[in-house]
């Protein structure tokens, strides 16, 4: 049976409706109310009954349509490959615009951009652990109970309380990593990651080399040149708006919010933070890598180094 999903009725209680006007004497307008509908539609549902016509929904399907031909189909895409507007190609065509934009959105054209082929991705790795370290930050909420991605409700949650941001380092080569959480994203507070991270690293017999960033205003600062200077790093930058280049620091970001950040049920933001450092033990020593033969980070170092350091 197709019933409307906002329909007041189904063919049921049509048919007690009709039988209330027909059989016993029921108004047409009180047989409507009883049924929970206007006297309008009870007058309609009475008509059709009359008629020996089926009290079900009818299709929303015009009786007739006329599809538009191969032709005209390859003629709006071929105009529209040429960058033409889909204002100017109803015109030239002598179609409707909406025509032309369900034809475009068939074809995946709606956007000029997807024109454009995308880009070839350029993969690359370095060659030895150090030889250059990709650094980003992912700000997260602060909240002192469970909010709405555990509860799944809007109006439930802590009130306005800032942000805290996790400043994340990832070595190229051999895919570990070091993540600290900080108040800002100052160049005070990005200075002096940088400087943990590289302590962190040498403690891993890892020797930083270069360091790349986006082009944040606290990587931009006069502060943070005089650090790599001061650590003896190299520091490059991405390309505006191509995220991309950093894009081991984007994956290993996403990969903690989807494992740590959000995966569990957390009282506060304290409480989250704390589980950072396990979680990051468990990601650099034990977590399974994709693109290391599903071996953890730490087995790109020197083998004398993993047993000592995991024993």
């Amino acid at each position: 049976m197709d019933v409307h999903k906002n329909a007041r009725s189904v063919p049921a209680s049509r048919a007690l409706l009709y039988k209330r006007v027909s059989e016993q004497g029921w108004s047409v307008r009180a047989a409507s109310e009883a049924a929970g509908m206007s006297d309008r539609r009870g007058r309609e549902w009475v008509s059709r009954a009359r008629k020996d016509e089926e009290l079900t929904d009818r299709s929303s399907r015009p009786h007739s349509s006329r599809s538009t031909s191969a032709a005209t189909r390859a003629r709006v895409i071929a105009l529209r490959k040429e960058r033409r507007t889909m204002r100017q190609i109803a015109l030239m065509v002598g179609i409707g615009t909406s025509t032309v934009a369900r034809i475009c959105s068939k074809q995946g054209l709606s956007r000029l951009r997807s024109l454009e082929p995308p880009p070839p991705p350029v993969r690359y790795e370095r060659e030895h652990p150090g030889e250059l370290l990709h650094v980003d930050i992912k700000r997260l909420g602060r909240f002192d109970r469970i909010g709405h991605r555990i509860t799944r409700k809007r109006s439930f949650g802590s009130k306005k309380q800032g942000f805290e941001f996790v400043y994340v380092a990832v070595d190229d080569a051999s895919r570990l990593s070091y993540a600290e959480i900080l108040a800002d994203e100052r160049s005070e507070a990005a200075c002096a990651f940088l400087a943990n991270a590289v302590s962190w690293f040498a403690g891993q017999k890892v020797r930083v080399e270069r360091v790349m960033t986006d082009n944040g205003s606290a990587f931009l600062s006069n502060e943070f040149a005089e650090r790599c200077h001061t650590l003896g790093i190299r520091h490059k930058r991405t390309k505006p708006y191509t995220p991309r280049t950093n894009g081991k620091a984007e994956r290993f970001i996403q990969t903690l919010l989807r494992e740590w950040a959000y995966r569990f049920s957390y009282d506060s933001s304290n409480e989250r933070k704390q589980w950072l450092a396990p979680y990051m033990h468990f990601y650099n020593y034990h977590r399974s890598h994709s693109s290391l033969a599903y071996n953890p980070p730490i087995s790109r170092l020197d083998r004398n180094n993993l047993l000592r350091r995991n024993s």
